[in-house]
């Protein structure tokens, strides 16, 4: 499909992965995710960031794809990655000594601290939804100088309390992650399919960014807490048709993301 082809604009999902690859810098160290954090890291290593230096949770250290991989263990990171190792190295010599400078999560549940929910929905010792856990996502947002939390929004997925708190985010029952003695920087931004969140002086997150042809209140009626609103809320940049072809064509031409 050429450019000038290219006809439909952005889809959700790809202003959610161009936004997300925006906050990436040449040569961060990235703890990347699955995904769409995922696609992110590898859009933004196609365009402004070829230095991003890619660690994935299976291994794989300066991982290089020659092709968008479609999980954590997938081949394709071994390939002209700088080392393969150990999960203890990863999580003990990398994560824990505050060499991740970006981390990415999702989850089920998000709170208006950051704090997001993968483990369960509902009462822990009888839940409705049993989740996957934490696996290693705890570790990271305990421990990642910045954490980017990227979710679709609703009522159902933003709410006033998580059910669990699976990953803790600047506020938990009340202590501020610095008294809990957590190292790292917390969630900086909530990059959703509707906008951007930012989080205030007090942990708290504020809605700062809205995609073309959203308005502010209808983020706010997607959110299960009343969202508090920056006095100047910017326009979202979204990705231009140069870049709907690199993610349609080169890098997620099989839709496994998008």
């Amino acid at each position: 499909m050429a450019i000038e082809t290219l006809v439909s604009g952005p889809t959700a999902s790809e202003r959610m992965a161009y936004r997300a690859a925006q906050e990436l810098r040449d040569g961060d160290v990235v703890f990347v995710g699955i995904g769409l954090p995922n696609l992110a890291c590898n859009l933004a290593r196609e365009t402004h960031a070829p230095g991003l230096f890619m660690i994935y949770e299976s291994g794989a250290v300066g991982a290089m794809p020659e092709r968008l991989p479609v999980s954590i263990g997938d081949p394709s990171l071994v390939t002209n990655s700088l080392s393969v190792v150990g999960q203890a190295d990863i999580f003990q010599c990398l994560l824990q000594r505050g060499l991740i400078e970006v981390g990415f999560l999702g989850g089920a549940q998000v709170d208006r601290w950051g704090n997001i929910n993968t483990t369960v929905i509902g009462d822990y010792a009888n839940p409705k939804v049993r989740l996957p856990g934490s696996g290693g996502a705890c570790e990271i947002a305990v421990h990642a100088r910045r954490l980017l939390i990227v979710m679709r929004m609703s009522r159902r997925t933003f709410v006033e309390s998580c059910d669990f708190i699976t990953s803790p985010g600047h506020r938990v029952n009340g202590k501020r992650r610095e008294e809990l003695g957590m190292p790292g920087g917390g969630p900086t931004r909530i990059i959703t399919d509707l906008g951007v969140l930012d989080f205030d002086a007090t942990g708290e997150a504020v809605l700062a960014e809205v995609y073309p042809g959203v308005t502010p209140e209808q983020v706010k009626q997607a959110c299960g807490w009343p969202l508090r609103v920056a006095e100047t809320v910017r326009k979202a940049e979204e990705p231009d048709a140069s870049v709907l072809c690199l993610l349609r064509e080169k890098l997620d031409p099989k839709r496994l993301y998008l």
